[in-house]
């Protein structure tokens, strides 16, 4: 026999010889031994793609946990260790998932009475919380996904809220942005700003920009307040159809709905209606006092206050209009024809070519507001109504370009139009299309741009892909014809030597 020192040397020359010349623990009877060691073993292969395989992971979602935990703990109750009452109702709870609330986990950490009670009794002080709200706001606790109705977005909401839910919450507000429609912004509008949701609060300004004039609708009208339409039509982002009479129009009709809100028919016969209401008012205050001069008119006046009025005055038979209806206070009026009038003196007689510099505020503020509805493909051409400071701007959709020109030689009256060689004009051009909840289909805009244009001359202004279009096609443009009145009150006459050549 041989010393142990020789049996172990032994054992390891043979441990050597078997890595070198088999496969160790694969059990195929490779004869891999013959092979040099720098050629790949087939076994070698097998086993890396066996090993491969077993460190893949593999997506099963298990049926037991979550709807064991669900129905077993929350629907069932078992092993609760606190009871929860609220609105008559009582829910058998556990502490370790009430505290994912940061209502209860303050509760429950701190000094507070409650942190040593198996019973609660909840003050619910939102009367938009109910039992139902209360039941998906518990639940979401027990469960990782939680289905959401529209039409019971808002109480959940409410108690998602109260009990600082904040993935409850984030994901109500998911869900108010793609439910919004001409049923549920107003309603989606006031709650996201009672409960601080600010990017629900801006979805629902864009839909109602992009829809208050371009599918109007009775109803929405109806539940419009003062402060959210004041604050659409001041915007420059409104989507205006045709022209900012319109704006006045719609204006018109909607101050009918708000006093007369039992009023019940079609659109069509709004206007006429809303005409009708307003002439018998007329004829009741005499010509005199304007309508929003009087107690009942003066809650719409920060509204109407917002109308540009210098681009409706600018056609007659607007004008016209304005007077005939007596709702605006003759100063306004006369305000705006005097600050039109010296803005067309500077284009005459101080040489005025329009806006060369970038003032975005200026254009925001300021810029005539029209837009055109474009049923089908096709050829389109048009201008838009009115004076505008001897700009006649046609504008022609062909061929899936839009374009801008400057027409100045076919024109049907001497003085109609300035014949100055060069006029400048800043534009933005927005397109858009909607489905039938009234949500963005396309859109493209050109941002806010600076143009020169010479006599007759024509722009491409935007050229489309036919692969991004969708019919009806809205086409929403902002222009500024005139530059500031350099920091002079436009009301005030400019000395002579001041007088300029801009070109």
């Amino acid at each position: 026999m041989g010393s142990l020192g020789s049996r172990i040397q032994g054992s390891s020359r043979g441990a050597e010889e078997a890595s070198e010349g088999s496969c160790a623990g694969t059990g195929h009877g490779c004869d891999c031994r013959k092979r040099k060691r720098s050629s790949p073993c087939q076994c070698d292969s097998e086993a890396e793609e066996e090993d491969s395989l077993l460190n893949t992971p593999r997506r099963k979602k298990l049926k037991s946990t979550s709807k064991y935990i669900y129905q077993t703990l929350f629907l069932n109750g078992e092993n609760s260790d606190i009871q929860i009452c609220a609105l008559g109702q009582e829910w058998n709870l556990h502490k370790v998932y009430l505290c994912q609330s940061g209502y209860f986990s303050s509760m429950f950490s701190g000094s507070w009475k409650e942190s040593s009670m198996t019973t609660i009794e909840l003050e619910i002080p939102d009367q938009n919380i109910d039992t139902e709200a209360l039941q998906v706001a518990f639940g979401s606790l027990y469960r990782d996904d939680v289905l959401i109705k529209p039409s019971r977005v808002i109480s959940i909401l409410a108690a998602a809220c109260m009990l600082q839910l904040d993935g409850l919450i984030q994901q109500c507000g998911e869900t108010m942005k793609e439910t919004i429609s001409v049923k549920t912004v107003c309603s989606y509008y006031s709650s996201a700003g009672m409960y601080g949701l600010d990017s629900v609060t801006k979805k629902c300004l864009e839909w109602l920009l992009n829809n208050l004039m371009t599918h109007q609708n009775v109803e929405l009208m109806k539940e419009l307040g003062v402060a959210v339409m004041e604050q659409l039509v001041q915007s420059s982002d409104l989507f205006v159809m045709q022209v900012e009479m319109d704006v006045y129009t719609a204006l018109k009709k909607w101050m009918f709905l708000q006093l007369c809100p039992s009023w019940n028919g079609p659109i069509k016969q709004l206007l006429n209606d809303a005409d009708s209401w307003i002439c018998k008012r007329r004829t009741e205050l005499g010509e005199e006092e304007a309508f929003l001069s009087t107690e009942q008119g003066a809650p719409f006046t920060p509204v109407f206050r917002q109308v540009r009025l210098q681009y409706i005055i600018n056609d007659l038979a607007s004008a016209r209009i304005l007077e005939r209806d007596n709702i605006l206070p003759h100063d306004w009026l006369s305000a705006v024809y005097k600050l039109q009038w010296f803005a067309m003196l500077r284009t005459e007689h101080d040489n005025d070519t329009g806006p060369q510099e970038a003032n975005k505020e200026e254009f925001d503020l300021n810029s005539m507001r029209c837009g055109r509805k474009l049923a089908k493909d096709g050829d389109y051409c048009w201008r838009w109504t009115g004076f505008n400071f001897g700009f006649d701007l046609l504008v022609t959709y062909t061929n899936r370009f839009i374009v801008f020109k400057r027409n100045t030689l076919s024109q049907p009256c001497g003085g109609s139009v300035s014949l100055q060689p060069r006029r400048h004009i800043a534009y933005r051009l927005r397109l858009a299309s909607f489905d039938s909840s009234g949500k963005l289909v396309c859109s493209r805009s050109t941002g806010y741009q600076l143009l020169t244009l010479e006599k007759d001359q024509e722009y491409v202004v935007m050229n489309l892909d036919s692969r991004l279009l969708a019919f009806p096609l809205y086409v929403c443009c902002n222009f500024l014809y005139t530059s500031p009145a350099s920091g002079r009150r436009a009301d005030a006459p400019e000395p002579e030597s001041s007088a300029h050549s801009v070109s």
